[in-house]
Formats: structure tokens, sequence, C-alpha cells
């Protein structure tokens, strides 16, 4: 899953026995090798609306999970992960314990063995198990998933000079030494404004959320329109209230060509329905949205159709979620390809990259990795950069209009 393709492996789409297998193989500095299982495309909304792993869950958390390992190589790797959190935390997090196992069992002989902790989803759990992991010898960890937790483990990290791969969606906590593997709404946003650019979109009204994912993806879209050579002609975020923000935005429509909303399946569909009682006309224009826009909701909403939002191509998923469904008998979370990515990442540095295998250098290679959800690469400052395929809305589901890129650009 991250690592330049091997001149013989086979091609994504294989079903030869070994290609999952050497689909983790695949992770090294180029694409991967992607086995073509039938599967059941899951939201990407679920389990992963940007700043839900921000916090822990109120509920009470059940008694923490004793430590396990997994695999028996020579390079000993930390695995952070809620598994005894309350609610929907727990169960994601034993998804993703469940895809770290299954990508170490598809790597052809890997020389790494999972140190798997619980941190009973909080800062201190999460530090406990940083610690106890780096004192049994860990090279790495991968976690936690909370962001509220990372600056707990990434002290513990760093008084030991190693690298911490977390699966935070806050782009704050990243730093140096402190990388997210995750879906940021940057990478979202820049792709689909990309896109808009493509095809000749240049004037933008924009409605976000008034909250801390509206904040990020303020600051990305005001970055990367007039980066695209366009313009915010109407921008205005929203509460409670959505009925007055869409007025206002309504009135501007006009001079756009393009609407921008980011949020999630049922607050863009309540957001369009208060563009249209406000009179607009979105038939007239291109509707923009976010990787959030995987919604049923989403779909099944006549003022949506035909909109555009960026987000993992589909296809990646569709083939580990039936593998996982082969292996487990239930379906994955959807950040689980998080913790496969990040095994499969590790085992193959760890193969092929000698005694710098996690330095920061290798990591941030910028040629970057390829993984069930496509590529993506380390920048130095922490975050990551996603390559995107650019989906639209219709009756039967997103349907993509334009590929993920093979290639980063410089």
């Amino acid at each position: 899953m991250m690592g330049p393709r091997h001149p013989k492996s086979p091609a994504p789409g294989s079903r030869s026995s070994g290609a999952t297998r050497r689909s983790a193989l695949g992770l090294l500095l180029g694409a991967p090798v992607l086995s073509a299982c039938a599967g059941v495309q899951q939201s990407l909304s679920q389990f992963s609306n940007p700043f839900s792993s921000s916090a822990p869950p109120a509920q009470p958390a059940g008694p923490p999970q004793q430590a396990t390992t997994a695999g028996t190589g020579g390079v000993k790797v930390a695995v952070i992960l809620p598994l005894s959190a309350a609610g929907n935390a727990g169960l994601a997090a034993q998804s993703m314990r469940n895809a770290a196992e299954m990508a170490l069992a598809e790597f052809q002989n890997p020389n790494i063995q999972l140190l798997i902790k619980d941190d009973n989803g909080s800062p201190q759990g999460a530090q406990a198990g940083a610690q106890q992991a780096v004192d049994e010898g860990a090279e790495i960890i991968l976690g936690p998933l909370f962001a509220q937790s990372v600056p707990a483990v990434a002290q513990v990290a760093r008084t030991r000079g190693i690298s911490v791969i977390a699966f935070s969606t806050d782009s704050s906590i990243a730093g140096r030494g402190v990388y997210l593997l995750s879906f940021l709404p940057e990478s979202d946003v820049n792709r689909i404004v990309e896109y808009s650019a493509s095809i000749g979109k240049r004037s933008f009204a924009v409605l976000v959320p008034d909250n801390a994912y509206g904040n990020v993806v303020e600051a990305a879209v005001k970055a990367a329109v007039p980066r695209r050579g366009g313009r915010i002609v109407a921008f205005e975020k929203y509460g409670a209230d959505r009925a007055t923000p869409a007025r206002t935005v309504a009135q501007q429509l006009g001079s756009a060509d393009a609407l921008f909303i980011a949020d999630d399946g049922d607050a863009v569909v309540s957001v369009a329905d208060a563009m249209t009682a406000a009179g607009a006309n979105l038939r007239n224009i291109q509707l923009l949205g976010t990787g959030l826009w995987d919604n049923p909701r989403v779909y099944a909403s006549a003022a949506l159709q035909g909109g555009l939002y960026a987000a993992p191509d589909p296809a990646g998923f569709r083939a580990f979620s039936g593998r996982y469904r082969t292996k487990y008998g239930a379906e994955p979370v959807r950040t689980a390809t998080l913790a496969y990515d990040a095994v499969a990442l590790v085992a193959a540095l760890a193969r092929t990259q000698g005694p710098t295998r996690f330095s920061p250098d290798v990591l941030t290679n910028p040629s970057g990795f390829a993984g069930i959800d496509g590529l993506f690469r380390f920048r130095a400052d922490g975050t990551n950069e996603r390559g995107l395929a650019v989906m639209k809305v219709t009756q039967g589901g997103g349907v993509a209009v334009a590929g993920s890129p093979k290639s980063f650009g410089a």
C-alpha cells in the first residue's frame, strides 16, 4: 500500500491468489496492488466526519483491554486505539484493529510485530500505552485516534526520537515527527476547487458551518480559490439558523458560477433546502462539496443532483471491504483503511529502508505512497495530501467524473 510498484507486480484489479498479500507490499513509494474483491461501498461520512475524532466519547468507557501482540517480526510497531471506549468510538477502534491485523496477514513475510495498546479513549491512557510500547522497543507509533490524545503520545515519542502516525482529522495537532494519516478537509477543498477551475468555474459562493470544521474549510477555500485564479463572491457561515445566511448568499448567486457547501449529509440537505426556499435555483449553478457528501441523504436530495465533491475513489474501499467481510464476517468502518494503510506502510518501510526506515525524510518522501484510498503523502508539517477523485451526485450514489491522480505534482 505504500511503496513504489514493482515492475513485475500485477495490475490493480488482479484476482491472482497472491494479489492480496502483495497489496500491502505495493505501499512503499509508489502504487499498491489491490485485489478487486466485490464489496458494498460504505459512506465516507460514517465514522469519519472531520473533527468527530477530536474528543473522546462522553459515555463512560469499559475496562481497558489487555495489551496484545500480532506478528513475530523483529521491528516492533505500537498501535494505540480506544478499544474499550464506549459507543461508535470503540466499534471503530475494533474495526481498525481488525484492519491492522489484516494488513499484517496480507503482507508477505512481514518483519514487524504489532504491540496493540488500548488507550481507553483518554489522553492518559494513550500516554501510558505509548510509554509501555516504547519501553518494549517500539520504533514507531500508529495512533491514537482522538486529537486530544495525540500530544500526550507525541510527548513520549519525542523523548525517544521516534515518529507518530496518528489517525486524527485535526490538523492543528500535526507537526514534524507527528504525521496524520486521515481524511483532512483541506485535501477535499483543494481537489474540488482545482477541478472546478479546470472546467471553467471562477466565481464561488461559499457556505460553511460555524464550527471547527467550518473554520478549517474557510481557511482552505480562501487560499485555494485565488490560487486557481478564481474569486469568492459570497461567503457566509451558519449555525442553527440556516435561513438567514442562505438568503444572503442566494441574493448574490447571480455573480457566481459555483456554490460550495461544506458539511455532512443531513446539514447539506438542510442548507440546500434553505437556499431553495430563499429563491435560489440550484439547477443553474454548479454545486460543490467535500467528501462528507458521500451520504445517502445527499444522493436522495433532488436539490443536490449533479453536485460534485472530492473523495477517495470508492473502488479501493470496495475491494478492501470485500476482503474484510470474508475474514471477519462484518462490514468495516470507513476509517478502517487508515489502520490498514498504516501497517502496510511500516511493513514496507521496514523491509526496504534500513535503519532510517521511519525517519522524517523517509516518511515525507515527495513521491508519496499509494494505499487503499489512493495516493497520499505526508508533509513536513505533519499534515497530509491525498490524491482524490471527483464524484458526481446521482440518485444511485456517487459516480466518478474525474479519477484520482496517479502521481503527485511538485
